[in-house]
């Protein structure tokens, strides 16, 4: 015996007075579609609210640099450009969902290609815009993507990263940030046509390109339930930053910037060996360097932003070690408060550490290698010894040619002030 339809909201049974719309699995009324109606434009108008508020939040381009300022040392030129990128890409974003559908003017998305050498702070500077703006933020490396159908990780992969940051939730992911790192790994082995397929550098380029520019994506989104759930995902607002050290572009520029020697012979002048700065040749990249380096075209065209980073000098690395926020220098401080113990760098002792890191051409990434080995000796003995009250760390003990002082008492303590 079939039972009299009803409402699945209220409960009203079906009559003359009061139809019912029938759906899959059940029935709504009017009087419940009319209040479903009241919520959902509840909904938008606090959507639109939300935009709003979120978008006079946006801190500005030199807002975000004094930030950028607090946690990365130097690279002036680089934080205006990444400031400017980002704070224009949110602007963009915002004026698209409140402008009037009749107008015809649309502004594309910028993309950021940063280069610079290996530890000047490259994925430090995108991690830290992520958190300025307060967007889902994903790292991925780019020696680890292959094209499609072979071993490693297809692109889509990336969109997966950021969802799961996300926490499923699309729609944040998709104004979300991703930071693609060792983008030059993907340079194509040469310019000619080979026979093999490059599927892990100029094949993972071209699977980039749509990803980059925007388009639709199925993605497999894993929950809880025993099913899979299939979600679609717009690329074209997630602004794509990449990076990469770009070892051996120097070549490609010093030739194309000093002329090559045309004259042959006895009577030719003779032409002094240059050699341009690091500087400079950063400053004087063009897109066509890139193509010789390995981009292809296509890949270059979705980055118009180049944002270059200078490579750290000696005085650069002393300020990372203790003006940041989260200097080095302040968190082996705050390991050793953790024992009751107070740790010192001497100023020396500074500067030998930024020299062994430039020796080591690591840049701000070896700091910390040469701290754990600085520190080891004595980190592995302060739990023992509750009688040390203070660590000196001096040049001689960096250089492994004396030990750290370690001080033992208020008298003690005097003394090493004195001298």
């Amino acid at each position: 015996m079939n039972k009299q339809a009803h409402c699945s909201f209220c409960g009203i049974k079906a009559s003359t007075n009061s139809p019912l719309i029938a759906g899959t699995e059940g029935y709504i009324c009017e009087s419940c579609v009319n209040l479903a109606n009241k919520v959902v434009a509840n909904w938008v108008r606090q959507r639109a609210t939300a935009t709003k508020d979120w978008h006079n939040n946006l801190p500005t381009p030199s807002a975000m640099k004094a930030w950028l300022d607090n946690y990365v040392i130097g690279q002036d030129f680089a934080k205006e450009i990444l400031s400017v990128a980002v704070h224009n890409h949110y602007k963009r974003l915002y004026h698209e969902r409140s402008a009037d559908k009749d107008d015809q003017i649309e502004i594309s998305k910028s993309n950021v290609l940063m280069i610079g050498p290996s530890g000047t702070g490259k994925t430090l500077l995108a991690t830290t815009l992520a958190k300025i703006v307060g967007v889902p933020f994903a790292i991925a490396d780019a020696t680890t993507l292959t094209q499609a159908g072979y071993v490693g990780d297809d692109v889509e992969s990336i969109l997966v990263r950021l969802l799961d940051v996300a926490q499923g939730n699309v729609g944040r992911a998709e104004w979300g940030i991703i930071y693609i790192d060792e983008i030059d790994k993907l340079a194509r082995v040469s310019e000619s046509a080979t026979v093999s397929r490059d599927v892990s550098g100029e094949g993972v380029q071209q699977a980039l390109l749509k990803l980059v520019e925007g388009t639709s994506v199925k993605l497999l989104q894993k929950g809880r339930k025993r099913e899979n759930n299939t979600v679609m995902m717009d690329t074209s607002n997630i602004l794509f930053i990449v990076g990469g050290a770009f070892t051996g572009l120097e070549e490609h520029v010093t030739k194309r910037v000093i002329p090559g020697r045309s004259e042959i012979g006895f009577q030719a002048p003779l032409l002094e060996t240059q050699k341009l700065s690091a500087e400079r040749i950063l400053a004087e990249t063009q897109p066509d360097d890139l193509r010789r380096f390995g981009l292809i075209p296509e890949f270059i065209g979705r980055f118009p932003i180049i944002a270059i980073l200078e490579e750290l000098d000696e005085a650069a690395l002393v300020r990372i070690l203790t003006e940041p926020r989260n200097a080095l220098v302040r968190q082996y401080q705050k390991l050793f408060s953790y024992e009751n113990v107070e740790l010192e760098f001497t100023p020396e002792a500074l500067t030998a550490i930024a020299a062994k890191a430039l020796e080591r051409g690591t840049g701000a990434r070896g700091l910390r290698s040469i701290q754990e080995q600085v520190l080891r000796r004595c980190m592995f003995e302060l739990p023992s010894r509750q009688e040390v009250i203070r660590c000196i760390v001096d040049e001689e003990a960096v250089n492994g040619t004396g030990e750290i002082q370690l001080i033992e008492s208020e008298e003690d303590d005097i003394e090493a002030n004195a001298n």
